[in-house]
């Protein structure tokens, strides 16, 4: 469920391209005004109003942006009016570039999307940087992080919540055989079985190997694998368990303690207001006692504030 807010007519998307270079013109930017228009409307509405933006006025709403406002709020606001694969393709292509490289932020956004989604945004990608995803990934990582990343976006997945209990069993059984129970790891079954299987089948064998070996799964990949590669395994159980829960976990790493992770911050946030940040705010709520909009109140200020509460809404 997403915590996007629409207005109750749909608007106007060259009215909305109007009020925008009205909210530009003149001594300052109205931030308010560019806020209340963008963080209400969907990915089709902001496709639209680009598109009305060019057409008027010979210049792109991104750039404009860009000029207008900085910081944080810049940021984000350049990643929240792209549509939703080319905003993660974005996201990845710098997490994949020589001085922004930042291999975690790329592993979360490839474990964490459905085989659809990761289907679209690669031809994104493409589109977008003239070079394929699986080129980026192969130049930037290794070893079985760089196997389970190849074989997660090139594997088409089963999306339903249907499941085989044999066939659960059996990876159970296979996953055991392949950790606890030998000296040292066979990591190409680790590999076959998360990216191959859905998220329903994965959450099934979780529970399974609780049941039959009376240990977590997580506990099992934390002790037998390590690095990049513990960590793309855990994103791809927790998300196929639950996404929203994975999700608020990161928010509250990003914000807790001294300083904010304001790049993994505004990832979230603006990834995951258009799908889940409603489970997202739950999970919050009922892991800290403490709504994620307080959170986010307390660790920002200014606009990039306004903006990022305007996309998560209060309540909890």
């Amino acid at each position: 469920m997403a915590s996007l807010t629409l207005p109750p007519a749909p608007p106007n998307p060259r009215q909305d391209a109007i009020d925008l270079h009205k909210a530009f013109k003149g001594f300052g930017c109205d931030n308010t005004a560019v806020i209340n228009i963008l963080t209400h409307r969907d990915s089709v509405q902001r496709g639209y109003i680009q598109q009305e933006y060019k057409a008027m006025y010979h210049e792109e709403l991104s750039q404009r942006i860009s000029s207008e406002l900085s910081g944080h709020h810049k940021k984000a606001m350049l990643l929240w009016i792209l549509d939703p694969a080319g905003r993660d393709a974005t996201v990845l292509r710098e997490a994949l570039s020589g001085d922004t490289m930042d291999l975690r932020a790329a592993t979360e956004i490839i474990c964490s999307r459905t085989p659809s989604q990761l289907q679209i945004m690669k031809q994104t990608y493409l589109a977008r940087f003239g070079t394929y995803l699986e080129h980026d990934i192969g130049h930037h990582t290794s070893g079985d992080h760089q196997k389970i990343l190849l074989a997660y976006v090139g594997i088409p997945r089963y999306e339903g919540p249907e499941v085989d209990p044999t066939i659960v069993t059996h990876d159970a059984k296979d996953l055991y055989k392949a950790g606890e129970k030998r000296l040292g790891t066979d990591e190409k079954t680790f590999i076959r079985i998360f990216t191959e299987r859905s998220w329903a089948h994965i959450a099934s064998v979780s529970s399974a190997y609780h049941h039959m070996y009376d240990r977590k799964l997580e506990k099992v990949i934390k002790s037998e694998t390590s690095g990049n590669f513990a960590f793309a395994l855990l994103t791809i159980l927790r998300c196929a368990e639950n996404p929203a829960k994975y999700f608020a976990k990161v928010l509250r790493k990003a914000m807790k303690g001294l300083g904010t992770d304001d790049k993994t911050l505004i990832r979230v946030v603006v990834t995951r207001t258009e799908i889940d940040m409603q489970y997202i705010k739950a999970e919050y709520f009922k892991k800290y006692k403490k709504p994620l909009a307080e959170a986010i109140n307390s660790e920002t200020s200014g606009n990039y504030r306004t903006f990022l509460l305007s996309l998560v809404g209060h309540g909890h």
